[in-house]
């Protein structure tokens, strides 16, 4: 591929490890300058930007908890500083914890919704009068499949990613004047390690891809890569959902 993305500049949340890491080597491949954001482990950031480096391109890593909305303003402020610009927002910071709703508290409901659905607000706003500036802005939410299949559990990560899909449809509208796109990409069940010791999620068992195999990072960073393009001129307010056929929707 050609670098369409050239000249532009990214930040991606969560992009010290699997989905979030691939999709900012897929903007840096495609020629964005690209700040990868990590919560707090900073040496996982500087690994992906020095990926980014060694294929030729420009990162800035930039520990922050996007929950955090005084946080976000630094990252961005550090993204403007570097590149001058920003031109794409990919949030894809997320926690997806699993515990039964009875006995929950409402604390650790907001744990999980304010970095999934609150860490977006936070960083639209914060970027917003960059994305303006563009001309050609793009947020690009990363949705999950849960909340489309359903699972228990969970209510609280289900819950924060259809707010994430109505964020998007709501910002697709309020900015398309000011020549910003808003998508989702929504992805399957995932090949990407998950923490030791944890147990594979319950509805993971009834969830089968069409294809054959389960997704990898790269999968996803593709779909991404393609919407924050000049190919995706057309697309906007939409749930583009990369899952191999395990959902038809």
């Amino acid at each position: 591929m050609t670098k369409e993305l050239e000249g532009r500049v990214a930040i991606v949340t969560g992009a010290g490890r699997n989905i979030g890491r691939g999709i900012a080597l897929a903007l840096a491949e495609g020629g964005a300058a690209v700040v990868v954001n990590v919560r707090s482990n900073l040496q996982e950031g500087e690994a992906v930007v020095g990926e980014i480096e060694r294929g030729g391109g420009r990162g800035l890593a930039v520990a922050a908890d996007v929950a955090d909305a005084e946080a976000v303003q630094k990252v961005v402020d550090a993204a403007a500083k570097t590149f001058g610009r920003i031109d794409i927002l990919v949030n894809n910071a997320a926690v997806r914890v699993e515990q039964p709703f009875e006995g929950m508290t409402l604390a650790q409901w907001r744990a999980v919704t304010s970095i999934i659905l609150d860490g977006a607000f936070n960083c639209v706003q914060a970027c917003l009068p960059y994305l303006k500036q563009s001309g050609a802005g793009v947020i690009i939410n990363i949705g999950g499949l849960s909340f489309h299949s359903g699972a228990a559990r969970r209510p609280h990560v289900l819950a924060a990613k259809a707010g994430l899909l109505g964020l998007t449809r709501a910002l697709a509208y309020e900015l398309a004047p000011d020549k910003i796109r808003v998508n989702t990409v929504t992805p399957g069940l995932m090949s990407t390690p998950r923490p030791a010791g944890a147990p594979e999620p319950t509805h993971h068992d009834r969830i089968q891809a069409l294809v054959g195999r389960r997704g990898e990072p790269t999968d996803i960073a593709a779909a991404v890569r393609f919407l924050c393009g000049p190919g995706a001129s057309f697309i906007t307010g939409q749930n583009m959902q990369v899952n191999g056929g395990a959902y038809l929707g």
